[in-house]
């Protein structure tokens, strides 16, 4: 999993990481690692956490006015967290508490303009690109 996440949304996918994990040992059998569908559900919802309209104020998926996964990833990601919900207090306390915490944290009805992880790492791409493009010119001139 190489994430271009940071904060709470690389703790929430952590979370779901997790929770996928605990059901795919159990329904999906493999050895060691995560089936091929399921490394897929978790690579979809890194997806839509990074392009979160939200961005890190983001609330809780359950309580989200905006709907952003597809019927049957949105349908995936239910049954594993109905499966895998109780059984994270005991296996991962910490995220299981921080995944709580989350739920009970109240939330704006508007998303934040342009706050998603995704538009802030292209601001941040194209200052970078501005500033060393400036600094280029800079050296060329002296």
């Amino acid at each position: 999993m190489t994430s271009v996440l940071t904060g709470e949304l690389a703790t929430e996918l952590a979370t779901i990481a997790a929770m996928t994990e605990l059901y795919c040992r159990v329904h999906h059998h493999p050895t060691d690692k995560l089936c091929d569908d399921c490394r897929a559900l978790i690579a979809y919802a890194e997806t839509r956490l990074d392009r979160c309209p939200y961005g890190h104020s983001k609330p809780a998926c359950r309580h989200c006015p905006i709907h952003c996964y597809k019927p049957e990833p949105k349908a995936s990601i239910q049954q594993i967290m109905r499966y895998s919900g109780p059984r994270m207090l005991l296996r991962h306390p910490l995220l299981a508490l921080r995944h709580l915490r989350r739920e009970r944290r109240p939330f704006p009805t508007q998303p934040p303009h342009n706050q998603s992880q995704r538009y802030l790492r292209a601001q941040a791409d194209d200052k970078a690109k501005t500033t060393a493009g400036i600094a280029a010119t800079e050296h060329d001139n002296h």
